[in-house]
């Protein structure tokens, strides 16, 4: 499945707190884009809105030319909270074997993820007893398991090492170039810019901006600026 997920207008509130008032943006098959802004600006909000586990009080989810009701969304999206822990009394290996089964995934991709993301010294490790990067890098391959066209990751690579986070980008970007879309939620702006084909930047709930690099330069006004001062610039 080639299609874009294109998310419209999505808005939330929690009583008088408007998490979301009108975020919007595209993820593209083949594509890594990075939904980047500050705490408190309603990324996991928006992820969880879009993956249908809160319902949206307004806004629309749709795969190509077809809207995605809630319902449906799992059969097109996968989404990877933050600080998951799956089965944390099993062991490393036997999760990522279940997985497997579970999503018909190959013993080939199992194989392989278990070697780009340097897995194998985890195996026979209980879930529970690893350090946050160590979960980290086992949900990304529980994540790449599964056979979804989308994938949206919240904070991937947030207890990663430079090294680490370096194989995980490389990891993330072949799965891209085989057809998925993936949306990964990112905190730190300059790992944004560095991984990511293009950007979404929210604030306040409002998407501000979405495009390149570039793009995002020239629709802010700095033409030679980092992310940080577009980002600025542009809220």
């Amino acid at each position: 499945m080639t299609a874009t997920l294109q998310v419209r207008g999505v808005a939330k509130r929690f009583g008088a707190v408007a998490a979301l008032v009108d975020a919007s943006f595209d993820v593209r098959a083949g594509e890594l884009l990075g939904l980047i802004g500050p705490n408190g600006s309603g990324k996991t909000t928006l992820l969880e809105c879009v993956a249908g586990i809160q319902a949206a009080d307004a806004g629309t989810v749709s795969l190509g030319d077809a809207p995605l009701a809630s319902a449906r969304r799992k059969d097109a999206l996968f989404y990877l909270p933050d600080s998951v822990q799956p089965w944390p009394d099993e062991r490393a290996g036997w999760v990522l074997e279940f997985a497997g089964q579970l999503f018909a995934a190959t013993a080939g991709a199992r194989a392989e993820l278990i070697a780009s993301l340097q897995l194998a010294p985890l195996l026979g490790k209980r879930v529970g007893a690893l350090s946050k990067g160590e979960r980290k890098r086992i949900n990304i391959a529980l994540g790449l398991l599964t056979p979804q066209p989308i994938l949206l990751f919240d904070e991937p690579f947030d207890g990663l090492d430079l090294r680490q986070s370096r194989d995980v980008a490389a990891v993330l970007r072949a799965h891209a170039a085989r057809g998925r879309g993936l949306c990964l939620s990112i905190h730190q702006l300059t790992d944004a810019v560095r991984i990511c084909d293009r950007l979404v930047l929210l604030a306040g709930g409002v998407t501000v901006g979405e495009g390149t690099h570039a793009e995002l330069q020239e629709n802010s006004g700095v033409v030679n600026g980092g992310i940080e001062e577009i980002f600025l610039a542009l809220t």
